[in-house]
């Protein structure tokens, strides 16, 4: 006898060997014995044999017309035999009714199974609406046949078009588009971004890394709503004094500008003027829930996404020849000693006298002209004044850093600016540390930990930058963190620095400056009337958005500064390049600020400079593949001071510009200060 049985949701056939009570041993064709229980039965036969019986029940199965059989099945449960009957017309063979069996079990929208060989028709409604499902998606399948062969001929479906930056970035996986975009790639053996390139859905590698960071942090895009433009209050009083700026050629948001005067007695009043939108700009008003979505200005080489409306910057930059509003800081200081006899914050308009411009300025202002006296240039008895007492700043702020147990600051360290022009990009050394920079950082930091105090004594609270050792005692590295308290900055050697200098691109020194004006105007009634109280749930919350968006934007400068470097790299067609060995394996080319690995490079030591042969570099991924030639040289101090950076992300704050907006620099961490994003790079791309 043999059997048709039903075993783990599959249907099988085999010869009885024995029978135990409800239970069968059975044969298969392939040899293979098994125990099967009687009720897993669904039919006994003797002839034809179980493998001819399973291959024609299989071939009956798929004649079956499922729609008649639907038909003669009616609304009630059934079994097999019953509907062969009715269905065939007679009572079924063997074959017959195991083919049925199979045409049943494999119709799941027609019938639905009830039992061991049971099964119920299912409702019209349902079934039309499951036949509809699969029609459909039979036309989807040959809609994304038709879109992957147009991809794999290098053109980009219409219907796709649209959804670039969606398939690329947040796709939807189950739709058509992304399987036609995945299945394509993965049969031309490329990637989804460069099938994309290849097809001009993204027209450039630069578009790309673009599109990820604007589709991830500017959905709805870069631009404005329609603002109305605020205006600081009109009984600001008239500013005495002859203000100017130091910026680099690129700089738009003018926020920090310089006066000198000497006084009758003697001593010197300098004065520190930042742009003071806060004077117009409220907080929750509409602009300021810009700035707050926005937290900062997003810098890269060549272009920026401001924080503020280009309408609202003009209305409170410090353009050259306006009365502009300002918070000034002015510091009476004794000219012999460089002591800060006192200081005064109030809220005024400044008159712009002059925009001076790195460009116009670097080859004539340095150390030597300084102590010689030579040259002439705009606002050089101010300058040399500024630059005496940023001197005096600077060795005030190092002796206190020492105190700390922090090393000397670097002072030879170099920078890298970079200038976009019709897609063709300069990278310029400059050297950190020039007298411009030193004066605007110095005056910067001096400001910064001035007003800080200032907030401290008032006690209103602020956002302030703190640097310290971490969680593990006095020998764990230190940490730089944002808090709403008065801290040491230890690496700038400062008792407190809190962000206030950069309110046009910096929403934690617009809200500072909100609570210095209130210090300003107030007096010890400050804690009442500042916008922000001591543990404000809403200061906390712009401090932790503030960080997560500061540490993005970082993140995407720096991968469009390898961007750009790579591009120089192809204007430049260099074949051949030096580089610095940083540490291990991880080298920076001298010419510009690429960082790149070369894993398996031979041991060569700390400092050495190298010849590299340049085999190929990527703009998708940002790769450089490189082997080395030669060992050169020991490379000039200032190739490693600039990566050596040991005490935290602040270190060594006080080189470098603090008000230069820096577009072009590689340093736009901190524009104030410059720290360096290429001291450690997150991840340096591999080369071989």
């Amino acid at each position: 006898m043999n059997v048709f049985f039903e075993e783990s949701g599959d249907f099988k056939v085999g010869t009885v060997l024995s029978q135990a009570g409800e239970a069968y041993q059975v044969e298969m064709p392939s040899g293979k014995r098994t125990k099967v229980k009687a009720r897993d039965v669904l039919l006994q036969f003797e002839k034809p044999d179980p493998a001819t019986l399973l291959e024609q029940a299989k071939a009956i199965a798929a004649d079956v017309d499922l729609e008649f059989l639907w038909e003669v099945a009616g609304d009630e449960e059934f079994g097999f035999a019953e509907l062969g009957a009715e269905y065939f017309g007679h009572a079924p063979l063997p074959a017959e009714a195991a083919g049925l069996v199979l045409a049943l079990h494999g119709s799941p929208i027609y019938f639905y199974k009830k039992g061991r060989g049971r099964y119920k028709g299912a409702p019209e409604q349902s079934l039309r609406a499951a036949l509809a499902g699969i029609e459909k998606k039979k036309q989807q399948a040959i809609v994304q046949a038709s879109y992957v062969e147009e991809l794999k001929a290098g053109r980009l479906p219409e219907a796709m078009q649209p959804l670039v930056q969606q398939l690329l970035f947040k796709p939807d996986k189950n739709s058509i588009e992304y399987k036609a975009l995945d299945t394509a790639a993965t049969e031309l053996q490329t990637t989804q971004p460069r099938l994309m390139l290849a097809t001009k859905g993204i027209a450039s590698a630069k578009e790309l890394h673009m599109g990820r960071f604007l589709f991830e942090h500017f959905p709805r895009g870069a631009g404005f709503p329609p603002v109305e433009v605020p205006s600081a209050p009109a009984d600001l009083p008239l500013a005495n004094v002859a203000a100017f700026s130091i910026d680099d050629v690129t700089t738009t948001e003018i926020d920090d500008a310089f006066s000198v005067e000497t006084l009758d007695d003697g001593t010197v009043r300098v004065g520190i003027h930042i742009a003071a939108p806060g004077l117009g700009i409220r907080p929750d008003d509409a602009i300021d829930k810009i700035a707050r979505a926005r937290m900062s200005t997003v810098y890269m080489p060549g272009d920026k996404i401001t924080m503020l409306p280009d309408e609202v910057v003009n209305a409170f930059t410090l353009a050259e020849g306006k009365d502009c509003p300002a918070l000034s800081l002015y510091a009476v200081l004794d000219p012999t000693t460089w002591t800060v006899l006192s200081t005064t914050t109030r809220a005024e308009r400044v008159p712009m006298k002059s925009n001076l411009r790195h460009n116009d300025l670097d080859e004539l202002v340095n150390e030597e002209t300084l102590a010689s006296g030579e040259g002439e240039y705009p606002h050089k008895s101010e300058l040399g004044l500024l630059w005496q007492w940023a001197l005096q700043l600077e060795a005030g702020r190092m002796k206190k850093r020492e105190a700390f147990g922090l090393k000397p600051e670097q002072a030879n360290r170099v920078d890298f600016n970079f200038y976009v022009e019709d897609d063709v990009v300069t990278i310029v050394r400059r050297k950190r540390g020039a007298p411009l920079d030193k004066i605007v950082a110095e005056l910067m930091i001096f400001a910064n930990s001035t007003w800080g105090k200032l907030l401290h004594d008032s006690g209103v609270p602020g956002i302030y930058r703190s640097q310290g050792p971490g969680a593990g005692g006095w020998n764990a590295k230190i940490q730089v963190r944002m808090v709403t308290h008065a801290a040491p900055h230890q690496g700038l050697g400062v008792d407190q620095y809190a962000w206030s200098t950069s309110p046009l691109r910096r929403y934690t020194d617009l809200v500072n400056q909100w609570q210095i004006l209130a210090c300003a105007a107030n007096g010890v009634t400050a804690p009442l009337v500042a916008p922000f109280k001591h543990r404000d749930a809403t200061l906390f919350a712009i401090v932790s958005s503030f960080d997560a968006a500061y540490g993005a934007y970082n993140d995407f400068q720096q991968n469009m500064e390898r961007y750009w470097c790579l591009r120089w790299l192809g204007q430049e067609q260099a074949k051949q390049v030096d580089a610095v060995v940083l540490k291990d394996e991880v080298l920076r080319l001298v010419d510009i600020p690429l960082v790149i690995r070369l894993p398996g490079m031979q041991q060569v030591a700390r400092g050495a400079q190298v010849r590299l042969d340049i085999v190929r570099w990527d703009e998708v991924d940002l790769s450089l593949e490189a082997r080395l030639l030669e060992v050169a040289a020991v490379a000039p101090s200032e190739e490693l001071a600039l990566e050596d950076e040991e005490e935290g992300a602040d270190s060594g704050e006080a080189a470098a510009v603090e008000g230069a907006e820096a577009e072009g620099a590689v340093t736009v961490v901190d524009p104030e200060t410059q720290t360096d994003v290429t001291a450690e790079p997150q991840a340096p791309q591999a080369a071989a």
